[in-house]
């Protein structure tokens, strides 16, 4: 049996012939292949008004300048999610104000966001984590009631979906991945999608410098003509990446079919075995399952014991709110968060895996540790 991995590249067989075809044409920065990539998006994923990027933290960073978040203002976000969410709202220099999550699915919990918010909070900030959505509707509400924005941290959940709506048509915002690991890469790159066409004619202008190309023509003298009046960014997608892109997202629904057939094969396994507890997904919520998660006892002896077997296993990450740079930020009631700091724990589930590696990953959980 070949090696596990926890994570795979996944790589269109067309890739190289795509990326083959920028190469040689020689037009490599953003051109009409990123505007394809963006119609396939919708077309494909669901993604309404999706606007390219090159990172998932350059997605967080120019939703919350969009949105006009800056000093002063505040952004709830869970401190289940990796450093990028966190970071992003400092960039802008707003303050992170970190919300309790679910124990049952490591989610952000909208009971908590609810009484995190003051005068001073201009957005919720939820991580579908691991691909599974937060629970919509409730943060959407509290969302209407305090006037305020929800820009979505998508990094994990491309593909996935809430009462049969795609993450990515949800909310004001949503801010996706395609890092080189993701369900779909382009070797590393982004994607913010916007429901209100005002903050995608923004986006679309300030990934690229502020400049909006559509109405700055060239001069006689070969520069675009144009009257910067506030600050914007190199964010922009490029070619090539987007040819990368192209190909790959043509196997999104292939990736998520295989990730939820050995999701299921697992619930059905690991339900019963002693001294696990399944996360807690309802059906109406579809997890694009970028991991497979779950509570476990005696974390450190599974961890060994399958790192014995050859089967890498992983927390991903813990929880970001006990990293100095938010000593500012408010970490109040974070009960949940501490206990499944406690006993989270993830195995491999990606397209990659072969049935029989599957079978070996259960076989190994069940013989005990």
């Amino acid at each position: 049996m070949n090696s596990i991995h926890f994570f795979n590249t996944a790589v269109s067989k067309n890739a190289l012939s795509n990326v083959g075809d920028v190469l040689g044409s020689t037009f490599l920065s953003e051109g009409k292949l990123v505007a394809e990539f963006e119609a396939d998006l919708t077309k494909k994923a669901g993604i309404l008004n999706p606007v390219a990027l090159n990172s998932g933290t350059a997605a967080l960073h120019l939703a919350l300048v969009v949105a006009g978040i800056g000093i002063g203002d505040e952004v709830i976000i869970p401190s289940q999610t990796f450093i990028a969410t966190g970071l992003a709202v400092l960039m802008t220099g707003a303050t992170p104000v970190f919300a309790d999550i679910q124990y049952e699915t490591g989610n952000i919990d909208p009971v908590d966001v609810a009484k995190k918010v003051t005068p001073n909070t201009k957005a919720i900030m939820p991580v579908h984590w691991g691909g599974y959505p937060c629970d919509m509707d409730e943060l959407n509400a509290i969302a209407k009631t305090y006037n305020i924005l929800i820009i979505e941290d998508a990094a994990h959940a491309i593909g996935a979906t809430y009462k049969n709506k795609s993450i990515g048509a949800i909310s004001d915002m949503a801010c996706f991945s395609f890092q080189a690991i993701k369900h779909v890469t382009t070797g590393d790159g982004g994607l913010l999608a916007c429901l209100n066409d005002v903050h995608f004619e923004r986006a679309m202008t300030l990934r690229w410098f502020g400049i909006d190309r559509k109405n700055s023509p060239m001069s006689l003298l070969g520069e675009r003509e144009y009257n910067l009046t506030e600050m914007g960014y190199k964010y922009h997608l490029n070619n090539y990446a987007a040819a990368l892109g192209i190909a790959n997202l043509n196997e999104l629904n292939e990736n998520l079919k295989r990730r939820r057939a050995i999701a299921k094969y697992y619930d059905e396994a690991l339900l019963n075995v002693p001294g696990i507890s399944l996360f807690d997904y309802n059906a109406d919520q579809e997890s694009a399952y970028w991991l497979y998660g779950f509570h476990v006892e005696n974390r450190d002896g599974f961890v060994n014991k399958l790192k014995e077997a050859g089967v890498p296993v992983s927390i991903v990450h813990a929880g970001i709110h006990k990293n100095d740079i938010f000593k500012h930020s408010s970490k109040d009631s974070l009960t949940m968060q501490y206990e499944f700091d406690k006993t989270q724990i993830h195995i491999p589930v990606h397209n990659d895996l072969t049935d029989e590696q599957v079978a070996f990953i259960v076989n190994s959980i069940k013989s005990g540790w």
